[in-house]
């Protein structure tokens, strides 16, 4: 490496470094369920990162991992496939770093999603088929002599799941001094797996009797892949939960780290997001309602063995970027949804009713 290639490095890490400095860790929430006195609920509080979400963790993790690596220097053009969340995290570190982003997505992103990316710089290509997006991102960095970060590919690898205050770190030192301190249950979706990975390996290494569970849309190929590790693709994931949930299985998935794997409906992953939003009194996306659709079957299940514990979930992205879908009901019902059963179960349990 030059000499000038390395001092560009040792700056880009810095920047990245004081930026993780001027971040306080995320809140972990209590989840008000009184209707179920020997269940704890929690959710880490992920939408308070700088941009917005979960992915921030990722975001930096995989820039962190590209530099390190020499994939990234000072006038790469960065390409991602995403359809939102991770986009706007690698964005924001665009930004810091002085690079050109571009995120290759669907054209049914939300707008503000698009809109985030873009006030980080980011530039938007998009592509009819969100099964074209990989292939696109990787053919615009070649074209560009860029790099494509390729999330599906390294986010298992490049956290640091033995700690480093990565997400499972925060987590369970957060809970120390709760009632039930080791979570019984974590509870997580699936976009890339990366998080899922961090949580099942961190728990074994540090020998915690918690268990992992990932909630998965029902058309994704994920939590099929987990009961049948024979599917590893479906013919399209079909969901409109942004951010998780794949119709191929995607490289940074180990089912083998995880302990169960919970399908979810789009109908009730919307209506519990809406629902759970008003419980804590902030708006939470899709993927957070796939999170907390699954806490409650899992809080039904100990309570009907007679069993009490913690389950912590992750709050995952800002619900106002979805204010003109999920939020939205003349969208829901252009979708077809119908909200009803699942938002008086998720109400039950809450205590609503």
């Amino acid at each position: 490496m030059a000499s000038e290639d390395r001092d560009w490095l040792f700056w880009a890490l810095k920047q990245i470094d004081a930026d993780t400095r001027r971040s306080s860790d995320t809140h972990l929430l209590r989840v008000p369920a009184p209707n179920h006195p020997g269940i704890d609920i929690y959710l880490k509080d992920e939408s308070t990162h700088p941009s917005g979400s979960l992915k921030h963790r990722l975001a930096r993790s995989l820039y962190l991992y590209a530099l390190c690596n020499g994939w990234i220097g000072p006038s790469t053009t960065v390409t991602e496939s995403s359809s939102g969340s991770t986009a706007v995290s690698e964005a924001y570190f665009a930004q810091l770093l002085g690079l050109r982003f571009i995120a290759v997505m669907p054209e049914s992103t939300a707008c503000s999603k698009i809109e985030a990316i873009r006030f980080y710089g980011g530039d938007a290509h998009f592509v009819e088929r969100a099964t074209d997006a990989t292939p696109t991102a990787a053919k615009l960095a070649k074209e560009l002599g860029g790099h494509f970060m390729d999330q599906f590919t390294y986010a298992e690898r490049a956290t640091d799941w033995r700690g480093n205050n990565k997400i499972a770190e925060s987590l369970f030192q957060q809970m120390t001094a709760e009632r039930f301190p080791e979570p019984t249950w974590i509870v997580c979706g699936a976009g890339t797996g990366g998080t899922s990975a961090t949580l099942g390996r961190f728990a074994r290494y540090h020998r915690h009797a918690t268990r992992i569970c990932i909630a998965d849309p029902v058309g994704s190929v994920f939590h099929q892949h987990y009961h049948d590790r024979s599917v590893c693709a479906t013919e399209a994931c079909g969901s409109v939960i942004e951010g998780i949930g794949r119709a191929t299985l995607e490289a940074s998935f180990l089912p083998d780290v995880i302990d169960r794997a919970i399908p979810v409906a789009d109908a009730d992953s919307i209506a519990t997001a809406r629902v759970i939003s008003r419980v804590i009194g902030k708006p939470c996306g899709g993927s957070t309602g796939t999170n907390i659709w699954a806490v409650m079957q899992i809080a039904r299940e100990m309570e009907a063995a007679g069993e009490t514990g913690s389950i912590v979930s992750i709050l995952c992205d800002q619900g106002d970027r979805y204010r003109d879908t999920y939020f939205e009901d003349d969208w829901v019902r252009d979708k077809g949804f119908d909200l009803g059963s699942a938002t008086q179960a998720a109400e039950a349990f809450f205590g609503f009713v």
